[in-house]
């Protein structure tokens, strides 16, 4: 009976295997880092905006409140952004003409919004309310960075779904006092979990288990 392969079938083959389990598993480790990737993540990467607003101006430099022009992040699901009313508060008296603020005053002059750019946009299958955040302790710089440094906003974190899970797996890890709420230097203290229990008590923070659940942010 003739012979169907040749004796160097064998070393074929396994060099076929072998470039296939390469291919795959290369395949699988770049589909990780793309995922992981400031590409995809968004991390680090600032964003073009209509005006070119430092946070690093305003609320390192200059003190101003984050309530001031997020107005509503302690009471409703989104935490507001400014009316070109708010900026022209102080805009009409200092840095009047500067060039980088036209697009403010010609907001102003024809009543059209500014289109800001969101840097911290979830999907519409999630749910998010920033007040009940706020209520129970999460601090602005726990999600959104040391804003008071950045002269361009923003991510310090990728929102996905396996950021947000280890929170609510854990949230005594990063609660703190309410009145901490607004301070961007605040750093956990070295008995943080034994604290934030303390305080998920005082805030009815609910520790069951229940915020992991899937309808908490999914509904």
């Amino acid at each position: 009976m003739p012979q169907l392969f040749s004796p160097r079938a064998n070393v074929y083959s396994r060099v076929m295997i072998f470039g296939l389990v390469v291919l795959i598993c290369g395949a699988g480790w770049a589909t990780s880092e793309i995922f992981w990737s400031p590409y995809t993540t968004y991390v680090a990467v600032p964003f073009e905006q209509p005006v070119p607003f430092s946070h690093k101006h305003h609320v390192g430099d200059d003190g101003i409140d984050c309530r001031y022009c997020h107005n509503s992040v302690e009471k409703s699901r989104f935490a507001g952004m400014p009316t070109t009313e708010t900026c022209m508060t102080c805009h009409s008296q200092i840095f009047t003409d500067a060039p980088l603020l036209a697009p403010v005053r010609q907001s102003l002059a024809t009543n059209t919004p500014l289109k800001w750019t969101r840097v911290h946009d979830l999907p519409d299958y999630v749910y998010f309310d920033h007040s009940i955040h706020v209520a129970k302790g999460l601090g602005c710089s726990t999600c959104h960075g040391r804003v008071d440094q950045m002269p361009i906003t923003w991510r310090v974190n990728t929102l996905y779904m396996k950021w947000c899970l280890e929170c609510h797996s854990d949230p005594q890890k990063f609660v703190r006092p309410r009145e901490k709420l607004l301070d961007m230097t605040w750093q956990p203290p070295p008995d943080q979990f034994a604290e934030g229990e303390k305080l998920a008590a005082q805030y009815h923070l609910d520790l069951s288990g229940r915020l992991t659940n899937c309808s908490t942010c999914h509904r």
